[in-house]
């Protein structure tokens, strides 16, 4: 099916979000070819685009000349240079209703909408007759937006490898050993998400005894000192927080054995790089749909607990007051989930 014009995509934040959304825009691409995409989102995230040649990036700057009604009207304008055929709105939130209203009422451009599962959600999630099932995954749920726009579009749901140049400056990281070279993202906005840090030292311990390279990843000023005491503790660990542009820590994660992280931006980041995720779970659970693209569900490190999940995004504070979901979760169970998926068990 050959298909040709031009299609905006709004997808304006997370970086997880966001880095999903690459994944599926991927294969969109490959499918339709001689569609141009132009994808609306932060300029942060704009590496996440590079490499689909169909597609071009627009940034939204919702914090100067797009903040408020005025200037999203001034987004508006820019983007009707594009002359663009329809609209998929993976975001559905105010700015791009707001976005779509305009180009629906001024320009006669149709739009189709993310269906959230907020409902679904909120059974999987609630304290009381919990309905602990799988929901339809945020992929599928982006690519039923263009769906809806009348594209024939399947996804693979498979990890396609990407292996990028490295960096100059952190090429000698990759000529040290002939061990596997392993990404560790223990960070995540929420603290509902994060592993017990004192747990997962003993995880670092345990793979530096092995001598894997560790590589550490995410995270402000805070996290880049807990990181940079790690780096002197093991020999064989570096940390990379705010060291490197995001175009260099995609390079990174992309020459990477494999990756280790929470339900958070790193494991979406490597699952565009085609990278494979031992994740963990918390206070969130893969059923909610936030699982990296291509992962697998055997791959994730989490305990059966009657109050989990308790939240969506990993928002809400622990209702027990022990996170014993992450408690729960011994250090030799993810050290032995990442032996096994690098032996390939």
């Amino acid at each position: 099916m050959q298909v040709e014009g031009t299609i905006l995509v709004f997808r304006f934040s997370a970086m997880g979000d966001v880095a999903m959304s690459a994944s599926v825009l991927k294969e969109f691409c490959e499918q339709y070819p001689n569609l141009e995409v132009i994808v609306v989102s932060r300029i942060l995230f704009k590496p996440f685009f590079q490499g689909l040649k169909n597609v071009r990036f627009h940034a939204l700057e919702p914090k100067t000349k797009h903040k408020g009604i005025k200037g999203l009207f001034n987004l508006y304008q820019e983007l009707s240079k594009y002359n663009p055929s329809v609209i998929a709105d993976l975001h559905h939130n105010l700015r791009s209703n707001l976005l779509s209203l305009y180009f629906r009422l001024l320009k006669n451009v149709p739009n189709a909408q993310i269906d959230k599962g907020r409902s679904e959600k909120k059974a999987l999630t609630r304290k009381e007759n919990k309905e602990l099932k799988p929901l339809r995954t945020t992929p599928e749920r982006y690519a039923d937006v263009f769906r809806k726009l009348g594209f024939r579009f399947k996804l693979s749901h498979q990890l396609k490898p990407i292996k990028n140049d490295l960096p100059a400056s952190h090429q000698h990281y990759f000529h040290r050993n002939n061990k596997p070279f392993i990404g560790i993202s223990p960070f995540a906005k929420h603290k509902e998400k994060v592993y017990p840090l004192e747990k997962m030292e003993l995880v670092i311990r345990e793979l530096n005894k092995r001598k894997y390279n560790l590589f550490i990843f995410g995270g402000g000023k805070e996290e880049a000192a807990i990181a940079e005491n790690w780096e002197r503790q093991f020999e064989n660990a570096f940390s990379l927080i705010n060291k490197l542009t995001l175009n260099e820590e995609l390079q990174i994660i992309s020459n990477l054995n494999l990756m280790v992280s929470m339900d958070s931006a790193g494991m979406h980041m490597a699952s565009l790089m085609g990278v494979p995720v031992v994740s963990i779970w918390g206070a969130t659970h893969p059923y909610a749909g936030f699982l990296g693209y291509g992962q697998s569900e055997e791959d994730g490190v989490q305990i059966d607990l009657y109050c989990r999940p308790c939240s969506v995004f990993g928002n809400k504070i622990c209702y027990r007051g022990d996170h014993a979901c992450m408690v729960g979760i011994d250090s030799g169970m993810i050290v032995d989930r990442i032996v096994r998926k690098l032996n390939n068990d």
